[in-house]
């Protein structure tokens, strides 16, 4: 499952977890129109996967923005609990 912790300027955010098998850099993965990629937190860096530049700098700011939260939501992400929304 793939929870949307945020939406904003058509780009979709999702945090998920896989069942047996965590992650060890917090990330999340991103979605506009038919572009899809994994940004690493905090850094911003795409680990995997294409986005435009504009949604990439706009992701890239929006992680440094939201930072705290989105290892909050790491944590939770990890421990398999219910992640929160993020507004932009």
């Amino acid at each position: 499952m793939s929870p949307t912790i945020s939406m904003f300027c058509g780009i979709i955010i999702r945090m998920f977890w896989e069942k047996g098998e965590p992650h060890h850099l917090p990330h999340i993965h991103a979605e506009y129109q038919n572009d899809n990629a994994v940004f690493g937190i905090p850094d911003g860096e795409i680990l995997t996967g294409t986005m435009p530049k504009r949604q990439t700098k706009m992701i890239q700011g929006w992680i440094a923005e939201h930072e705290e939260e989105l290892l909050a939501n790491w944590k939770l992400a990890m421990n398999n609990e219910p992640l929160f929304k993020i507004q932009k």
